[in-house]
């Protein structure tokens, strides 16, 4: 079973994150790590995650607020790290939807003993609620049956023009660069060819535009794209 789990390590400090990595590929997990709560919830939004081990006090958006916008819409367990241990801390992280904590520093035996836990009493990991549409003005896009609707006409697009539009309705207000893209959507590391973002894009933008002059995609010039 580990070898097909896919488990979200969030911790900023490098060395417990990569511990943490260590530990459970010693246990033939999978591992994605990350290192802030909007990193965190881009992988939670465009990969399968079985499982998040999330560090409370990350920099920027913190632990409880990526906890709150994950619970929200996915049925995925969360096992809160935590380096205070008394039982205020403990009751309110799970208050908070936390299916679990552990605290540090903690046994390496006792964080495996957790995530198999973890893993075994959630029977939906993964799943989205009650979500297999996403919807932005006249954009409706299937996540089941990879079907786009403008004004309700069907828009063929390619694997990567959906991935890339399913990337930025999922997070209409955000600006993402043409590095995020890049690196969600291929799976690669940006080695800086913006042409390929471009053309994907011009693309993307002339499909939707069907027989309507609204610009659906937003440049914004100097850091990258948005929806409008």
């Amino acid at each position: 079973m580990n070898k097909n789990c896919n488990i979200l390590v969030v911790e900023d400090d490098n060395h417990i994150n990569n511990m943490i990595r260590d530990i459970l590929g010693l246990s033939e997990y999978k591992v994605i790590q990350a290192y802030s709560g909007t990193e965190a919830l881009i992988y939670v939004n465009n990969k399968r995650i079985d499982l998040v081990i999330l560090d409370l006090m990350l920099p920027g958006k913190d632990g409880k607020q990526v906890l709150a916008e994950i619970k929200e819409s996915f049925n995925i367990p969360v096992i809160a790290l935590t380096a205070i241990n008394n039982i205020e801390t403990k009751v309110d992280i799970l208050k908070s939807g936390a299916d679990d904590y552990i605290t540090k520093p903690f046994d390496n035996k006792e964080l495996i003993a957790r995530v198999e836990v973890a893993l075994r009493k959630n029977s939906n990991i993964g799943v989205m609620k009650d979500r297999t549409e996403l919807v932005y003005k006249d954009i409706i896009l299937n996540l089941e049956t990879y079907e786009v609707k403008v004004k309700g006409q069907n828009i063929n697009l390619s694997k990567r023009e959906f991935e890339i539009l399913k990337l930025l309705m999922q997070n209409p207000k955000k600006v993402f660069t043409k590095n995020n893209i890049y690196e969600t959507v291929w799976g690669e590391d940006f080695i800086g060819d913006e042409n390929t973002i471009n053309v994907h894009i011009s693309k993307l933008r002339t499909k939707l535009a069907v027989e309507n002059s609204e610009e659906y995609i937003q440049t914004v010039w100097g850091i990258g794209f948005k929806m409008s």
